[in-house]
């Protein structure tokens, strides 16, 4: 099989596990570009989507979808896949955390570089309405979770380019985002200016040694744990996060890991869970339409 036929495959298999597990058209295009670095564009991403039509016809519509889509934003595809391709999802041989940690920030800093909306999130496809949109149905869950509050003070693990900071403000007393990359600090520093119960570290990565016991209401962290993971400090977070929560404090984890099968992550979870002192309140759901992200919520034991 040459390389365009196996390109051709695989793109296949990826709009088929997409139908199968019901995901946006949104998605699947991110997915695209995450797995298909080379040997293929988007105007033939199209075609293939039309063609799979014919066998396809009570899913007709999400295929056009996919297609047109492609067809639009055929520059913004390449754009994709260059932002996807600069964090390396692998730990090197030999590659301490300091040293993942420290190649996981360059990424970031060249992602932002290329694309702030798509770096914090490829299923945007680089659209900031479609980052807003998603960004939005997130932070209705976490109010119906009860996780906001006008009295409650949030950390942002891995906050990125600001987006839930700008979004939550209104629905809490203080909230810090953390994050190892300078180039995103900056531009959510940018993006919230003004907003004077916002603040933003540059932080180490390796833990949250600057947080104080029981300091805090509630911890976010969405899509930041896979980094954790690969790095090899995510049970040392979790710890953390149970010092740093008050009692009945709340930590959301959207996405642990990006591991197969899922349940991989709600093992650990419940594990980890249990060794610091915490009920899981959410195991591994998929609530959102707009972004493919698994929610975990945890609670610290004690208080009301």
């Amino acid at each position: 099989m040459t390389a365009a036929e196996q390109a051709k495959t695989t793109a296949r298999r990826i709009l088929e596990n997409c139908m199968a597990n019901g995901l946006s058209a949104d998605v699947a295009i991110a997915r695209l570009a995450v797995y298909l670095t080379t040997g293929i564009n988007a105007a033939e991403l199209a075609k293939i989507a039309l063609d799979m039509r014919a066998n396809a016809s009570h899913r007709r519509d999400w295929l056009d979808e996919v297609a047109v889509l492609l067809s639009r934003k055929i520059d913004t595809f390449d754009e994709l896949r260059t932002t996807a391709a600069s964090v390396l999802h692998n730990r090197l041989v030999g590659e301490t955390r300091e040293m993942t940690i420290t190649r996981l920030a360059i990424g970031f800093d060249q992602a932002a570089d290329i694309s702030a909306v798509a770096s914090v999130q490829l299923s945007s496809l680089g659209d900031e309405e479609k980052l807003s949109a998603a960004t939005a149905e997130i932070t209705s869950w976490l109010e119906r979770q009860d996780f906001t509050g006008a009295g409650k003070t949030i950390l942002d693990v891995g906050c990125g380019i600001g987006r839930f900071e700008r979004a939550l403000h209104a629905r809490a007393k203080h909230i810090v985002g953390i994050d190892i990359s300078a180039k995103m600090l900056a531009i959510a520093r940018r993006r919230c200016a003004g907003l004077t119960n916002v603040e933003f570290r540059h932080t180490s990565g390796l833990d949250l040694d600057e947080f104080t016991d029981a300091g805090l209401d509630g911890v976010l962290a969405v899509d930041s744990f896979p980094y954790l993971v690969l790095a090899g400090v995510a049970e040392r977070h979790f710890s953390e996060v149970a010092r740093v929560l008050r009692p009945g404090g709340m930590a959301a984890i959207l996405n642990y890991s990006y591991r197969v099968p899922s349940g991989v992550d709600s093992s650990d979870i419940r594990g980890l869970a249990g060794a610091f002192g915490m009920d899981v309140v959410i195991d591994g759901e998929m609530p959102f339409r707009r972004w493919d992200g698994t929610a975990f919520l945890v609670r610290r034991i004690g208080g009301t």
